[in-house]
């Protein structure tokens, strides 16, 4: 009999033990350390912005809490997505604003940033790590302002001052309140990159027009006007020739001007391909401001 008692207070221990778990679990789940249960939403990443959320939030459903304070702006930054990537969101099926606060068992959908985006002028500042890309996309005729020693600070405020579109790989860069307009680029490689900046924007295109050195414009010059300039092989091969208006960098279509061709030509074809799909698209409403 003894024996049974034992046992069955043991027994009993471990019930409450695991039903104490249970509830510790839950209240885990709910994200709330203080143990009160909170009100839950959802939010709905589309697959072009999953990336930028933690691993275990990959299939792009997760569960937040409500506190009634945040907005749903600040709720998506807070999961690692960006604003600026961020086109259409809707909140039960209706376009809201970023300002919009979620309540207890709504579902928000946030749609990654149409393309082609508009823009009120194809001008562009890159950060310090984008050089590569910069390079080419004068190469093709787009205003891409770029110096290897600017700060987020002078970044900002240069895209301000200038209207100018911020192309970074930074997210926290792109989550600074002050910037006008800034976008992730996608990709590891140039050639990568720089087909993300023209798909996403597609910009008009003038290639060979522009300074690969310092963005400045170029011009045509007779081969006298720059001859003491050039390398003897150059002097005896080459008879057409361009010079920047700004640096005094002279330019000719050299030995290097195949590869210089393909990078041009494919910059086409998507600037072409991302226009195209413009033109099949349809407008997606405005956003309403949430009546929250």
């Amino acid at each position: 009999m003894d024996n049974r008692r034992v046992i069955h207070k043991r027994q009993a221990r471990l019930d409450n033990r695991r039903a104490g778990l249970g509830r510790v679990s839950q209240l885990r789940a709910s994200g709330d350390a203080t143990g009160v249960i909170r009100p839950e939403a959802e939010v709905r990443f589309a697959a072009g912005l999953r990336f930028f959320l933690a691993a275990r939030h990959r299939d792009g459903q997760v569960r937040v809490a409500c506190d009634g304070v945040s907005s749903l702006g600040h709720v998506v930054e807070s999961l690692g997505v960006p604003l600026p990537e961020v086109g259409r969101l809707v909140v039960n099926g209706a376009p809201v604003m970023p300002s919009c606060r979620l309540a207890a068992g709504d579902v928000a959908e946030a749609a990654a940033v149409g393309r082609p985006q508009r823009l009120p002028s194809a001008r562009f500042i890159l950060d310090v790590h984008l050089g590569t890309l910069a390079r080419r996309l004068r190469l093709v005729g787009v205003d891409a302002a770029y110096a290897n020693d600017l700060d987020d600070e002078v970044l900002i405020e240069r895209a301000n001052a200038g209207r100018r579109a911020l192309l970074t790989q930074d997210r926290g860069l792109l989550r600074r309140r002050r910037l006008w307009l800034g976008a992730y680029v996608r990709g590891a490689r140039p050639d990568d990159q720089l087909r993300d900046v023209l798909d996403r924007f597609g910009p008009p295109l003038a290639p060979w027009t522009r300074c690969t050195a310092c963005n400045g414009r170029l011009a045509a010059v007779r081969k006298a006007d720059v001859e003491p300039l050039l390398p003897p092989g150059t002097r005896r091969t080459y008879q057409a020739f361009s010079r920047c208006a700004d640096c005094g960098r002279v330019y000719w279509h050299g030995a290097h001007g195949t590869r210089l061709d393909d990078i041009v030509e494919v910059a086409i074809r998507t600037v072409a391909a991302s226009r195209a799909r413009a033109g099949q698209r349809r407008p997606a409403p405005s956003r309403q401001e949430c009546s929250r």
